[in-house]
Parts: C-alpha cells; structure tokens; sequence
C-alpha cells in the first residue's frame, strides 16, 4: 500500500458513483494537456454508460484509487473477444492525476489490471493510446507490452499519432 501525506491509497471496485468523476477528470485533463474538445469526455462517457450496463464483473472489471476521501486515478480490464481463439482483454480508461504521479501508483494499477486480466483467463491484453502519453508507454514497454501499430491520425479534435500495444498475460 501506498503512503503520502499520512494516507493509504487503496484500490476500491469501480462503482455507478464514480462515472461522473471520471468522465469530468478526462474531460478536464486532456483539454488542459493534449486540447482535446469535448468529444473526448463524451466517448468516456459512453464508455462508461456500456461497462455500467453490459459489463461481466467475472471478466471485466475497473479500479479506482483513492487516497483519503480523494480518487487519484483508474483503471479498467475488459473483454476484447477473442484473437485465434485466444481470450483478449482490453485495458482502459488508465488515468491518474498530475498529483498522483511519480508514486508508483500507475505500477500497482497496471499490476492490478494485469492480474486480474491473468486471473480472469485472458492470454493477451491490448491498449489503445497516443504517442504523446509518454510516461505511459515507457510503462507499457517496461511492462512487456509491444508497440503493434502507430498511425498519424485528427481524433479529439487535434492531429494524434493512435498506437495499439498488446502483450502476452
């Protein structure tokens, strides 16, 4: 367990309380930081509204780390179908605050995805994310994710390089 300001953070199961947080906590952040329009919080936000109604909790699950009474950060496993027969799980919506960073937070967090994707009998994870989030890849790498794509694309409302990562649980 994490320690900062006297506080535990703990992991908790993604709950119906905690969608407006994170889709407001995306919005927010990648306007501010990549400017993102607004677009962006609503795919979170549908995102969100499909786990919420759909989602297998034996399968899919999300985190939410909170320190005290404040949420740092998420992370989502989820089923991706299958790829040759082999199980496929996706890891999403992987968030953390600018406060939260450099804590080794994102480490327990992908440890916990991971885990449970393992757990779950899953054989491979992929990702989705953008060449500019490069503190997260250097954590996909470390990790044992591979780069399987890269591609120049306008998502969001700005010009983005979109990279698939995948990796073998």
């Amino acid at each position: 367990m994490l320690h900062a300001a006297g506080e535990p953070i703990d992991l908790r199961v993604y709950g119906p309380g905690d969608r407006e947080w994170l889709v407001r906590q995306h919005a927010e952040l990648y306007a501010r930081d990549e400017g993102f329009d607004a677009s962006f919080g609503t795919l979170v936000d549908r995102i969100l509204r499909d786990f919420d109604a759909s989602h297998d909790p034996a399968r899919e699950r999300g985190w939410i780390a909170w320190e005290g009474r404040q949420r740092l950060g998420s992370i989502f496993c989820v089923d991706a179908g299958s790829d040759g027969g082999a199980a496929l799980a996706k890891l999403r919506l992987f968030l953390l605050l600018p406060e939260a960073r450099g804590r080794g937070l994102g480490q327990r967090l992908l440890d916990t995805c991971l885990g449970f994707a393992r757990d779950a009998g899953y054989h491979r994870m992929t990702l989705w994310t953008h060449e500019s989030h490069r503190a997260a890849c250097a954590l996909y790498a470390k990790n044992g994710f591979s780069l399987v794509s890269s591609t120049p694309v306008t998502s969001f409302g700005v010009p983005l390089v979109e990279q698939h990562w995948e990796r073998a649980i």
